[in-house]
């Protein structure tokens, strides 16, 4: 049961990562300077605090306790939940279905309302740049009903080829599925038309979220979602929790995914009968102190400001991209007009990943390979990219940093 001090308008970054105690480490006695936060982010002390707070202060399985404990960590649970509404704007708490992470609410809803609405001959649209957890929950979905996967191209620069994807549309498109911000190559994507158009065809349409999250303003209402992912572990808050938002009137229509304790109402050896929403799609205990620390980390996230975050991430973007540009060995992949805060490159004579593990030995962490977007690298030609990404605790310093690892890259490859 943590407070977060809030920090004043603008980013004060010195403040945001003493926040932090994994940043003041070194890594071959270099300081640590973390690019890879679209992967997973750095923790604040008042996320990890939370957690330790539970453990040790009052911790009980919830939602069956009549003892003191187990009510404050219930309370302390469901407290997340409102917290989640407002965070991305639901229009009632039940909407927000507690999942191990945005994997896991994908998988839900294509195995609870996918196998209720899809049948042979329907189609499913995704879009060529979707991780593989946007992926391949479809095609298996696909598979085993004999649905069709259609995929929306994009151009050279990573963006959505928007009227190739109005030709996609037609009677037969059940559900459009594609993710908000790219996790390989950073493009923002127009969702709110995509979803707009996916409701005039009369399907329903499925955001991937953990890119955009962090970063941006969610308002699911305004953007007319029919479910949103996202995991806490991207948005500065603990692995193993993450949310799936889907509006109240599919989810009472959609069946239970896993049975067990706490999603049911009544059982008998003849019949069960369900809990209502949300409890019906969240059957066993929980990861309870991810659920209480996921709070905390939205809470850290509002009160530093989204507009703040976001105008300091795209300083960052238009930074590094500027500084990448001045090597003729590095080739930018993705240079869409919107994007998100990540740039992915590649440099002549050099493989991602001896790249990534040089930069490693200056202290600098990326990612390198496919980002879980192999269809990406396909249509790029590359074997994988490396990826720096940005967070509220990076500043140009970092930016440099990088600059100067690629410069020994180039002195080892020439």
């Amino acid at each position: 049961m943590n407070d977060v001090s809030p920090i004043k308008a603008g980013l004060d970054v010195a403040a945001i990562r003493a926040d932090f105690p994994i940043l003041a480490q070194t890594v071959y006695g270099k300081p640590l300077t973390f690019l890879d936060t679209a992967a997973s982010a750095q923790k604040p002390r008042a996320v990890i605090e939370a957690e330790v707070g539970l453990y040790e202060g009052y911790y009980a399985n919830i939602h069956r306790g009549v003892y003191k404990f187990s009510q404050d960590a219930t309370e302390a649970y469901e407290a997340t939940r409102e917290t989640v509404r407002a965070f991305i704007g639901a229009r009632k708490g039940k909407e927000c279905i507690f999942v191990r992470g945005a994997t896991e609410g994908i998988n839900l809803v294509a195995q609870t309302w996918g196998r209720s609405n899809v049948a042979a001959g329907d189609e499913i649209i995704l879009s060529h740049m979707e991780h593989h957890s946007n992926i391949v929950p479809w095609q298996m979905l696909a598979e085993e009903k004999g649905a069709v996967i259609r995929v929306i191209p994009m151009h050279q620069d990573g963006s959505l080829d928007m009227d190739a994807y109005a030709g996609l549309l037609n009677e037969r498109t059940k559900l459009v599925a594609v993710a908000h911000v790219s996790n390989s190559i950073g493009t923002l994507n127009p969702v709110a038309d995509i979803i707009r158009m996916a409701h005039d065809a009369g399907a329903i349409a499925l955001i991937d979220g953990c890119q955009a999250a962090p970063h941006l303003r969610i308002d699911v209402q305004a953007l007319d979602a029919d479910f949103y992912a996202f995991s806490a572990h991207k948005a500065y808050g603990p692995t193993g929790i993450g949310v799936i938002y889907g509006k109240e009137a599919l989810l009472d229509r959609m069946p239970p995914w896993q049975g067990g304790g706490d999603m049911i109402s009544t059982v008998t050896f003849e019949k069960t009968t369900y809990n209502d929403l949300p409890h019906k799609f969240e059957a066993g205990t929980p990861n309870i102190a991810g659920g209480i620390a996921m709070k905390t980390a939205l809470d850290y996230i509002t009160k530093l400001g989204h507009e703040n975050i976001a105008a300091h991430e795209h300083d960052l973007l238009d930074y590094a991209t500027r500084q990448l540009s001045g090597f003729n060995s590095v080739r930018i992949i993705g240079t869409a007009p919107e994007k998100g805060a990540l740039i992915s490159f590649t440099m002549e004579h050099a493989h991602p990943h001896d790249i990534g593990t040089i930069l490693d030995r200056q202290g600098v962490a990326v990612r390198a390979g496919h980002h879980c977007a192999q269809p990406v690298m396909d249509f790029f030609g590359v074997p994988g990219t490396v990826r720096a990404s940005f967070g509220i605790y990076n500043d140009r310093n970092d930016v440099d940093r990088l600059i100067d690892g690629l410069k020994k890259v180039m002195e080892i490859f020439g």
